[in-house]
């Protein structure tokens, strides 16, 4: 089945490359997908959910779209921030080469498809959006979030889509429980079974005094 090869870095299922027709920011047009990838006949309905329930991107910077699949979210990003570089970030070579067609196809050179290994320690980010993959497991979910949210500027959110029948609300937890200091998650939208989860990360608090001038 697609969920069980999805995120392999080499895809053993036969390529069968399609177009099919989105919209993605306003833009309409045509993506290219295939098979080993994830949701390859329509843009995902959690990912949908995440397009329609976060705000505009920051307008530079770096941006992540983490597990990125065929590119709906990068995408979106690059079309409505086009002074910034997204970073489309998976493990499935076979997806990243999809991202990198259709970013060329839609005229869009602000995107980076890479491993995740390949984006560089220095580079932090003005936002995350993401629709993990919830069926790796547990383990490597959690491992995958704590790789990347401290990556977050100062002063910067994460958006995460998850059914809420595959845990999102134990998800929500777990983010609370493990990055307590300096961040907060609230669930920001519901809809057609999905819970779209914030994660902010906030400034950092002035550890020397304020000198307070009285006129």
């Amino acid at each position: 089945m697609e969920s069980d090869h999805y995120f392999s870095a080499s895809p053993s299922s036969a390529e069968n490359q399609r177009r099919i027709s989105v919209t993605l920011a306003g833009r309409s047009g045509d993506v290219t997908t295939a098979g080993g990838v994830f949701s390859p006949a329509h843009v995902d309905g959690g990912t949908a959910v995440l397009l329609s329930n976060t705000p505009p991107p920051p307008p530079g910077g770096h941006l992540l779209d983490l597990g990125c699949g065929w590119g709906p979210i990068a995408l979106s990003l690059a079309v409505q921030s086009p002074h910034s570089t997204v970073w489309a970030v998976d493990v499935n070579e076979r997806a990243l080469d999809l991202v990198r067609l259709n970013a060329q196809a839609w005229g869009l050179d602000n995107i980076n498809a890479v491993l995740p290994e390949d984006v560089p320690s220095a580079v932090t980010f003005r936002t995350i959006r993401s629709n993990p993959p919830i069926r790796v497991g547990k383990n490597e979910l959690h491992g995958l979030l704590q790789r990347w949210l401290p990556r977050l500027e100062e002063r910067s959110d994460a958006w995460l889509v998850v059914q809420r029948n595959l845990g999102s609300d134990s998800l929500q937890r777990w983010i609370a429980a493990t990055f307590d200091d300096g961040y907060s998650v609230m669930r920001s939208a519901t809809a057609r079974g999905f819970r779209v989860l914030k994660v902010r990360r906030h400034g950092a608090v002035p550890t020397a005094p304020v000198d307070i001038v009285e006129g």
